[in-house]
């Protein structure tokens, strides 16, 4: 297993500094797994309580700086982690660069860890959950466990199901499944290793901000000690069977912390109508729509991105 620094260090870079009132540290999970973590006090006030931050997958805790900066102005502060395999989080292959995990459950039980260990020992109450993409993914499978202490969640574009305008979801668990019964599980799934500089904007998925997909770049150029590349066939496969399990009816009915997904009306990573028919399934489920934004809400131009925030404060503050 490759092991970050000793020092449990966050990275500024160009255009994107450290936040005020930042420490960073390490947590264990449940099988030794050592897990980076980002504290974030509030600035402004009155003090309102503390999001828990879970980013999408192959985002490290640098890339929501700017979202703790606005969540800190307004009265929160942040708790952010890195989960396993990525970030400054202890990474299981040798290739450091090949996003993987063996099952999602181990991102609910880090999860569960974080809150007990880090959260509720250093944090301001009440609490509430910010998760994106695959972190949305963890939290809808952790929410019954986290219920007594998480208040409200807020879900931005959570992997529900893949877009599957190329592959099915379905088709995409059958191959990634194949891969990891023969033994190729630990193989690149789709995409392979980023190269410097990463992909070019035009014709990203990600965002039509052209800074903000610049700055996110120059993270991993600048600190490439925690960029990553694409995802492994066993991850693939955990996702899906993930998206799988939390889509049965019986485990939604379990899910009784109220949860806001804003999904992005441009999204082609994952499926906005999936998430729309999902909220209204939940016992306590709503969603927005945000016409135009691509996949990362949080890292997309102004016009999308306040949008989200609006929706996010007014969530919060409405319980």
């Amino acid at each position: 297993m490759q092991k970050p620094s000793d020092n449990p260090q966050l990275f500024p870079t160009s255009g994107n500094p450290l936040p005020d009132n930042a420490r960073a540290g390490y947590f264990a999970g449940e099988d030794g797994t050592r897990l980076r973590y980002g504290l974030f006090a509030a600035t402004g006030r009155p003090a309102r309580g503390t999001f828990v931050v879970l980013p999408g997958r192959n985002e490290p805790i640098e890339k929501y700086f700017e979202t703790v900066e606005d969540l800190q102005a307004t009265g929160f502060g942040a708790a952010v982690m890195d989960l396993r395999g990525q970030g400054g989080s202890d990474r299981p292959l040798r290739d450091r660069q090949r996003g993987h995990v063996d099952s999602f459950t181990d991102y609910v039980s880090d999860l569960d860890r974080f809150l007990d260990e880090v959260v509720l020992a250093d944090c301001r109450p009440p609490y509430y959950l910010l998760g994106h993409s695959t972190g949305g993914l963890v939290a809808l499978m952790a929410a019954p466990l986290i219920a007594s202490r998480i208040e409200r969640m807020v879900l931005s574009a959570p992997l529900i199901e893949f877009d599957g305008r190329r592959f099915s979801m379905r088709n995409m668990e059958r191959l990634a499944g194949l891969l990891h019964v023969i033994g190729l599980g630990s193989s690149y799934f789709g995409s392979g290793r980023r190269v410097h500089g990463g992909p070019p904007f035009q014709g990203n998925a990600l965002t039509s901000d052209e800074a903000r997909y610049a700055r996110n770049q120059r993270i991993y150029d600048e600190a490439p000690q925690i960029s990553m590349s694409g995802p492994t066939a066993t991850w693939m496969r955990a996702a899906c069977l993930a998206a799988r399990a939390v889509a049965d009816p019986d485990f939604m009915a379990t899910i009784t912390v109220p949860v806001l997904m804003v999904a992005a009306g441009a999204d082609t990573v994952v499926s906005t109508p999936a998430i729309e028919r999902y909220a209204i399934r939940l016992r306590s489920g709503s969603s927005i729509t945000v016409d135009g934004a691509r996949h990362e809400l949080l890292q997309e131009r102004d016009v999308y991105r306040e949008q989200f925030l609006a929706a996010l404060l007014a969530f919060a503050g409405s319980r």
